[in-house]
């Protein structure tokens, strides 16, 4: 297989090179391609027939605001998961009635902040339900309810069952009911999440039917909102295969249609896909520093640490690689590697025993599927800076979104003496 299959099939990088766009930005740069993008997005918004519907983009997973700016113009609504993602969405143009405030431990400070925003508020513990009604009687208030199924490609990111933080058990449906009395609240919604990077359909599937049940036990709702943790294929270059959004679409259909039929309203759905609507738009390049010989393992340094990229180190997790040779060297042989970075931690790991075509000092390297999770959880360990952030346009001309961090950058909040 053509290791650089899929940024050549996209013309990911439109009318420029990895070369020239680190000649341009630096290295390690972050690039995002508007066209994925925007494909991404449609196929959220047309994920079924059923008229009320909205797929509300959770913004954790990528918050640029050049970003957010073409998820809006696409018509997606957006969640947010503190009082920053409510800033930066409503600096993106998103309306009070297009953002979903889903908490989780918040002090009231910002339960506040997004309340007098108008902003619809989810809680997800009686003792945050109760903080509600004091900060807000007589409001309109949503609830986070555990499905009981959890799904995701870790355990760190498994949000839903018998060891997760996240929601309220429907045992205490009855106590509910009573804080809602208590302090005159509406309840207008109900939403659940499962876990990040489903691809199979079916747990997800079920896990709507589990909602359903809890939102029936409700009068009047305005909305219901199935969650996310919608996945994409990592592994393009084994061949793995696509979620299979038609059929989901299928099936969510039916399950809308004849619940509201029973329920006698046409409630509004939603939907949270985050990482499928930035994931695959997104590519970290770096640079080969160094390759070496340690105990009979090939090491490639890069500069890309787990302060630019952390899902590997945290999570374990797998992004393909390209390469991109230096001048105009092809690659005649593979070779087994093991892909690091330059931060002085022995878990800063890209890729562990990778088969990649054979790399040497100044090659570039592409880690794939790197949109989602990426910059937002980047940092400045070890005091390095983060890189740059581009915009490959849909006619192909590449713009800056985010400049590179300089080292003044660094002590920009310290109160120096």
């Amino acid at each position: 297989m053509n290791n650089n299959y899929f940024t050549e099939n996209t013309n990911f990088y439109g009318s420029t090179s990895p070369k020239e766009l680190l000649m341009e930005y630096g290295s390690p740069l972050y690039v995002y391609n508007e066209k994925i993008l925007r494909q991404r997005c449609r196929e959220m918004a047309d994920l079924v027939t059923y008229p009320n519907f909205k797929a509300n983009f959770s913004i954790k997973a990528n918050s640029n605001i050049e970003l957010l700016k073409i998820v809006h113009s696409e018509g997606l609504y957006a969640d947010a998961m503190s009082p920053g993602e409510i800033y930066v969405l409503l600096k993106a143009g998103f309306k009070p009635e297009e953002i979903f405030y889903v908490s989780n431990n918040v002090s009231e400070e910002e339960m506040k902040f997004a309340i007098e925003r108008g902003i619809i508020t989810s809680v997800d513990s009686l003792s945050q339900l109760r903080q509600f009604g004091r900060l807000n009687p007589g409001g309109k208030v949503a609830i986070r309810f555990n499905p009981g199924i959890g799904a995701g490609h870790h355990e760190k990111v498994v949000t839903g069952g018998k060891k997760t933080k996240f929601g309220i058990n429907p045992e205490y449906i009855d106590e509910v009911k009573s804080i809602l009395k208590e302090y005159s609240l509406k309840l207008v919604g109900v939403n659940q999440h499962i876990g990040s990077l489903f691809m199979e359909p079916e747990s997800y599937i079920e896990s709507t039917k589990y909602i359903l049940g809890i939102a029936e036990q409700f009068e009047d709702l305005d909305f219901i909102d199935f969650g996310g943790g919608f996945g994409i294929p990592y592994r393009k270059q084994e061949g793995q295969q696509r979620l299979d959004l038609a059929y989901l679409g299928e099936k969510l259909d039916d399950i809308m249609d004849k619940w509201t039929d029973k329920y006698g309203k046409k409630v509004f759905f939603k939907t949270e896909p985050g990482r499928y609507i930035v994931a695959e738009c997104g590519v970290l390049l770096g640079t080969v520093y160094s390759v070496k010989q340690n105990n009979g393992i090939c090491f490639v340094g890069t500069d890309i640490g787990f302060n630019v990229l952390i899902r590997p180190a945290m999570y374990d997790s797998h992004h393909d690689i390209e390469v991109y040779k230096n001048a105009s060297a092809t690659a005649k042989e593979y070779k087994t590697v093991t892909v690091v970075g330059n931060i002085c931690e022995s878990g800063d790991i890209i890729a562990k025993d990778r088969l990649l075509p054979q790399l040497e000092e100044g090659d570039i390297i592409g880690v794939m599927d790197a949109g989602a999770y990426g910059y937002s959880m980047s940092s400045n360990y070890n005091n390095r800076l983060r890189p740059a952030e581009v915009l490959i346009k849909e006619n192909g001309t590449a713009v800056l979104i985010r400049r590179r961090d300089t080292l003044e950058d660094l002590l920009r909040n310290y109160e120096i003496k």
